[in-house]
């Protein structure tokens, strides 16, 4: 018997027994099939994305979008700061500036301190340092959004950077660092982003522990001086504030900002790296081969080009809609060669992206997987779609979309993101409308048009004496491929990221 039993015999014990007597029986119609549940049909309407925009006199631009179902608030701060300003002998700055920025107390409070203040107010403070971007978060309740705004503020605009707790995260990130070449999977992603876009370029760049040594606390000072500044913010709020004033607050705390910091140089520079297409391979002594097969696709500027929409609805067919998807299906499913597999197309709107094939297998499959992923290909190019797999793609893409926008946090979030990359909030208007329209002969088009399996990077991580005679039963090899022609690249120091000797 439920634990709150009790209490309900005595709730009832209490009803005059007129109201027992009384009581109706509620009678409701439920369908007696699942076939048969009619839904009321959702007309969802996208939000005109400049609604929600805002910019401060001091020229920062600000996403509100109000919510008061709960008393919360969630405020990100995101900065056109990332990997491609560090310094060619102190790689992972930016990064570490990130980390450090929540990590090290303010110059008033020491971490303990700050610690605890956080922890008082039940507020969740973070910050975060990548390759293109970094920022903070401060996730919070309302009775208490203004101490925990003055806190986070702070933090942002006076970083302590203390000097134990930045040893502790530099001998953390020298224990990671010394784990690189455990995973194949890190191993795969170092060497994936050197094949495409060279060693020097910020993209593909990694940490050696010349450079954690290199990094003094005096550096994350200046760095954070120089780009942790209102200019080259975006601030993303969202939940139980009253927008009017909630700005005014943010004036208030960006009017505190002394000094005048620099421009970040934006957009990050790009690759000049020339990519040869090829067999590569990293020996690892492990049962099954780490794999990804691409090639470079073109930098995604024009969002009102309409090829997008037939891109996204090809990506779904061949290898991105999961379950569902062509390169999944044979190689999972009717095969059982990985446990995952998959294509993405990706969209970048600040350089090159990169169609990728991805799958881990067995060593003696790793060649038929590839054969087969790379048959889909062929045949999304040479053959239409059927009108079946069209129309999965296409509902599965317009029915989710809606999701996009289901939340103030998740509203807000994607009209910043079109801030950042120069993408117009229109974008989102005719988005279901353009995936609609959307022809089998569109999808083999794009297919023809954008993907390139003749001219790819195959990239495999694993036991090559294994994995290059391929399966028993002599359906695939890796001679196949490149007519038998492979670059054994060298399983780099980890913590030099050198050759081996």
């Amino acid at each position: 018997m439920p634990s709150h039993y009790p209490c309900f015999k005595a709730f009832l014990l209490l009803l005059p027994l007129s109201s027992l007597l009384s009581a109706q029986p509620m009678t409701v119609d439920i369908p007696l099939r699942p076939e048969e549940i009619r839904f009321d049909k959702f007309d969802f309407v996208v939000p005109d994305g400049n609604d929600y925009r805002h910019e401060l006199p001091m020229g920062t631009v600000v996403y509100v979008a109000e919510d008061h179902t709960l008393p919360l608030a969630h405020i990100r701060v995101i900065l056109k700061v990332g990997s491609h300003l560090d310094p060619p002998n102190k790689v992972g700055l930016s990064s570490l500036v990130g980390t450090m920025m929540r990590e090290g107390g303010t110059t008033s409070l020491p971490p303990d301190e700050f610690d605890e203040k956080t922890e008082f107010l039940a507020a969740q403070i973070s910050s975060f340092g990548s390759d293109t971007q970094a920022g903070a978060n401060l996730s919070t309740i309302t009775p208490v959004l203004d101490e925990s705004l003055d806190l986070f503020f702070e933090m942002l605009r006076e970083p302590g950077f203390d000097e134990e707790r930045l040893g502790i995260e530099k001998g953390n990130i020298m224990e990671a660092m010394k784990q690189r070449n455990d995973d194949p999977n890190s191993i795969l992603r170092r060497e994936w982003d050197s094949l495409f876009f060279g060693e020097d370029h910020f993209s593909s760049r990694r940490m050696t522990e010349a450079n954690l040594n290199n990094i003094k606390r005096a550096d994350l000072e200046k760095f954070h001086d120089k780009y942790w500044r209102p200019r080259n913010m975006l601030i993303v709020v969202s939940g139980d504030i009253d927008t009017d004033a909630f700005l005014e607050e943010l004036e208030e705390q960006i009017s505190k900002w002394t000094g005048t910091g620099a421009d970040a140089k934006w957009p990050p520079p790009q690759p000049t790296h020339q990519v040869k297409p090829g067999l590569y391979h990293v020996e690892k002594d492990i049962p099954q081969g780490s794999v990804r097969i691409g090639h470079l696709v073109p930098q995604w500027t024009d969002w009102t080009n309409l090829d997008r929409a037939a891109i996204q609805v090809m990506d779904e067919i061949l290898g991105a809609g999961g379950f569902s998807s062509r390169i999944l299906q044979r190689v999972r499913s009717d095969e059982g060669l990985a446990y995952s597999a998959g294509a993405r197309f990706e969209f970048n709107a600040l350089g090159p992206g990169r169609f990728t094939i991805f799958y881990q297998s067995k060593s003696p499959t790793v060649a038929l997987a590839a054969q087969i992923a790379l048959e889909e290909v062929w045949r999304i190019q040479n053959e239409l779609v059927s009108a079946e797999e069209l129309e999965l793609a296409r509902n599965s893409l317009v029915e989710a979309f809606p999701r996009r926008f289901e939340s103030a946090r998740r509203i807000t979030g994607i009209f910043a993101t079109d801030e950042f990359v120069g993408r117009s909030h229109n974008y989102w208007v005719r988005w279901r409308e353009q995936v609609s329209a959307v022809t089998t002969k569109d999808v083999q088009r794009v297919a023809q048009q954008y993907l390139a399996p003749e001219n790819v990077v195959f990239l495999v991580v694993g036991k090559w004496g294994d994995i290059e005679p391929g399966d028993a039963d002599d359906r695939a090899s890796m001679k196949e491929f490149f007519e038998g022609q492979v670059t054994h690249l060298p399983l780099k120091n980890p913590l030099t990221l050198e050759k081996e000797p």
